[in-house]
Parts: structure tokens; C-alpha cells; sequence
């Protein structure tokens, strides 16, 4: 799989840094952050990333109505929701919206590389 660039959307730092850290394992680059939804909307258009990571829950503005707002405007976007076990019919309705795919935390590099691998086409 080709590099990809990566934004990753979450409002705890220390999961972005894990985030960044299993992306940079697997070969890719996170080339924007975000920590919450209405910041991702404008941060999405400035990189123009290859795929997003997107958190639900989040100050603002959720995980699903962002990437609802990311696709609407940008049909090709690739978002990948993260979540947590107790957040399964949040991501149907991410799903719904527009998101390719969804992992689950705690986020680790081979779950992270699985979830790519059904998201990119190569």
C-alpha cells in the first residue's frame, strides 16, 4: 500500500499521539490533527488528506455529523471512525453518513493496518 496522508481527529492528545505513533509504523504520515469536529471540517479542506481518522465523541460538534459535513462536501473522502466498544450503533450511524470503516480502541498497529486494508482500494 502506497503511503497515505493522514488527519486524525480526536479531543484526547494522548490518543492522537498513538494514533500518529501506529500510522507512522505502518508506513504513513499524520499531516493534520484535529480535536473536534468543527475544526476537522476546516482542517480537512486545508491538507486535503488521503484518509481521516475521526473520533465520535467530541466538544462541539460529534464524530458522525463532521464526517457527514466532510462527505457531503468531499463524496471521495475516507474516514475511519474510532471508537469504543460501547459506541457500536454510533458507528451504524457514522456508517450510515458516509464513514468506510471504524476501529475500535485501545488503537493498535495491526487492527489499524486490517482496517486500512478494507478501506483502500489499491
Amino acid at each position: 500500500m502506497e503511503a497515505l496522508n493522514v488527519m486524525a481527529v480526536d479531543d484526547s492528545m494522548l490518543a492522537t499521539q498513538v494514533l500518529k505513533s501506529a500510522f507512522e509504523e505502518l508506513g504513513h504520515k499524520v499531516v493534520a490533527t484535529a480535536a473536534t469536529g468543527s475544526a476537522a471540517l476546516m482542517t480537512y479542506e486545508s491538507c486535503n488528506p488521503d484518509l481521516v481518522t475521526m473520533d465520535i465523541t467530541m466538544p462541539d460538534m460529534d464524530g458522525i455529523e463532521a464526517t457527514e459535513k466532510i462527505v457531503q462536501s468531499y463524496p471521495d473522502a475516507r474516514v475511519i471512525m474510532v471508537t469504543s466498544h460501547a459506541q457500536k450503533s454510533m458507528v451504524m450511524d457514522a456508517l450510515r453518513v458516509g464513514a468506510k470503516g471504524y476501529i475500535l480502541k485501545p488503537i493498535k498497529a495491526d487492527r489499524l493496518r486490517d482496517a486500512l486494508a478494507q478501506v483502500i482500494v489499491v
